[in-house]
């Protein structure tokens, strides 16, 4: 069965094996989208999208020798380096994005992939190792999809595919924080600081994720030789990621409160058993040294011959720990 991140469109014949590792490629034609079964096919339209898997030998094979992409943005698509990263070449952009990966049986994991892309004024070139999250949004949003689209629309559904998914996961993590503190509020069932760990890691991961693709975005805004009918599109881009990525510093914000908040209630339970250890201890020092000196096996012991002595030993070592409580209250150290 051939490796995809998601079914075929409801409107495509999909043929198992046909193409160099081809997931799924559309053609948009000004009156309709059609479905591409070979990547070497005549383009039905104005622009194509591909969606190829690298993990298939053959997609090197043809991305290495189809005369498609500049040499540069072939390098940047094949290279094993996953830093976030982007080029411009002519009229060619080259991108290396990070998402999170998904598997065919759960939408959302915790591990992170780079989905490579090359952008030319007739053809959107993306491809992954392993299936991708954004790869299903860019897929049902393409369903979607009302009149002809060109490079400057492929751009910005495929980053809001990845900052729709984001922005899912953020929502997610965002209600678990504030169930957490509301169990902390309440007192009843309050969280434990391990439980809170796996939120601080989704969290820094899609921080890391989001201020890397705004990186790149930011850099391309800079870029004098990017081609100016994108311009518009990744300014508008830059400001979503670093919007979404301030409400993922807002949620760590929130998490480090709450994790300050449960250290400071440790903390002082902590203090509160020490401090009742201490009074206890300091209660019962006169006492012992009572009994320690009534213990003593030496002559002339007090009350050895009386009648009465264990009980007026005993009122004395009692009275030594009563005086030793009135000073220590006296003192201020009896606090509530």
């Amino acid at each position: 069965m051939t490796d995809r991140d998601d079914p075929p469109f409801p409107f495509t014949q999909s043929v198992p094996g046909i193409g160099p590792g081809l997931i799924w490629g559309l053609d948009f034609a000004p009156d309709a989208i059609l479905p591409v079964s070979q990547c070497d096919g005549r383009q039905q339209g104005g622009f194509r999208w591909l969606h190829l898997n690298l993990a298939d030998h053959g997609t090197r094979q043809w991305i290495e020798a189809a005369d498609i992409l500049p040499e540069a943005v072939r390098e940047l698509i094949l290279s094993p380096d996953t830093h976030q990263r982007a080029l411009v070449d002519g009229d060619t952009v080259g991108c290396v994005l990070h998402d999170f990966e998904r598997d065919f049986d759960v939408a959302d994991t915790a591990r992170v992939g780079a989905l490579r892309m090359a952008l030319t004024p007739t053809l959107m070139l993306t491809t992954r190792l392993h299936p991708l999250r954004s790869a299903d949004i860019a897929r049902q949003r393409l369903e979607r999809a009302k009149g002809v689209i060109a490079g400057p629309q492929a751009l910005d559904l495929l980053i809001g595919a990845i900052a729709e998914n984001v922005a899912d996961i953020s929502r997610t993590l965002a209600a678990e924080v504030q169930r957490a503190e509301d169990a902390f509020l309440e007192g009843h069932h309050p969280p434990q600081p391990g439980d809170l760990i796996g939120i601080r890691r989704r969290l820094a991961q899609s921080h890391r994720l989001l201020s890397g693709a705004r990186g790149v975005f930011q850099r391309l805004e800079r870029d004098e030789e990017l081609p100016a009918a994108l311009l518009p599109t990744v300014e508008k881009l830059t400001q979503r990621l670093q919007a979404l990525d301030a409400d993922i510093m807002e949620g760590q914000a929130q998490l480090r409160l709450l994790r300050d908040e449960l250290d400071i209630q440790a903390t002082q339970r902590t203090n509160q058993n020490l401090y009742i250890l201490s009074i206890i201890t300091a209660l019962m020092l006169p006492a012992t040294l009572v009994t320690g000196l009534f213990g003593m096996n030496t002559g002339d012991m007090p009350f050895a011959g009386a009648p009465h002595g264990t009980l007026t030993a005993t009122l004395v070592a009692a009275s030594a720990a009563g005086a030793s409580y009135c000073l220590l209250r006296w003192m201020g150290f009896m606090r509530r």
